[in-house]
């Protein structure tokens, strides 16, 4: 799965790596972005900027919102089958933009180690995620969950998911506004390559979300 990830690249080097797509002129660092939170994303809606919704896809016809924070992530094997994801899939999709993620490593004695995974080039990316607008009488929420698949190599040491990392030119039929079949997409939802990437241990203090700081991603 992909619980935790960054997104600290400085907004001028952040705007070149996205260059289709506004970017905010401010955009603040952040080292442990958590579930529920409010992430940035680039949604299929023909605005082609970088906008705001919360980590935790929350399906259209769900009666209670709590349900986003069970769908933080869909499995790119079942996106068509799902009832909570194949709408979705067919017409609501997105980029999260990230820099670098987390996953926690079991070691043999049962403690689990941080891990801090990300481009061996260390510039930005995106993951690619669905997105949902949730409405009620007096509310509206938009909201995203990142699609995860089989590991890479390097991800097979550390966990048995991987977040699905899309190429650049991967980004325009993924945020195609017209209706798509699964068939059509199923082969961008596959694992990055392993040369490409890297990944280092780091301090535990990951575990918390309320600790955000550079010092999260420094080699334990």
């Amino acid at each position: 799965m992909c619980g935790r990830y960054t997104l600290a690249t400085p907004t001028q080097k952040l705007a070149e790596s996205f260059s289709g797509f506004e970017v905010p002129a401010e955009l603040p660092p952040r080292y442990n972005v958590a579930p529920t939170q409010p992430i940035a994303v680039v949604a299929n809606n023909g605005q082609h900027k970088v906008e705001f919704f919360q980590w935790g896809l929350i399906p259209s016809w769900a009666k209670d919102p709590k349900i986003g924070n069970q769908m933080i992530n869909a499995r790119a094997e079942t996106l068509g089958e799902k009832p909570a994801f194949r709408n979705a899939y067919k017409r609501r999709r997105c980029l999260v933009l990230a820099d670098g993620f987390y996953e926690w490593r079991k070691e043999e004695d049962g403690a689990k180690t941080p891990m801090y995974i990300r481009l061996a080039s260390g510039d930005p990316f995106a993951f690619a995620g669905l997105w949902e607008m949730w409405q009620t009488a007096e509310d509206t929420i938009l909201s995203c969950t990142i699609i995860t698949t089989d590991p890479n190599d390097l991800m097979a040491q550390i966990h048995n998911r991987m977040p699905v990392i899309l190429p650049p030119a991967a980004y325009e039929p993924w945020l195609d506004p017209a209706e798509r079949r699964p068939d059509d997409l199923q082969g961008l939802l596959h694992p990055y390559p392993t040369e490409l990437m890297t990944a280092y241990p780091v301090s535990k203090m990951v575990n918390s979300p309320k600790n955000d700081s550079p010092a999260l991603i420094e080699p334990a």
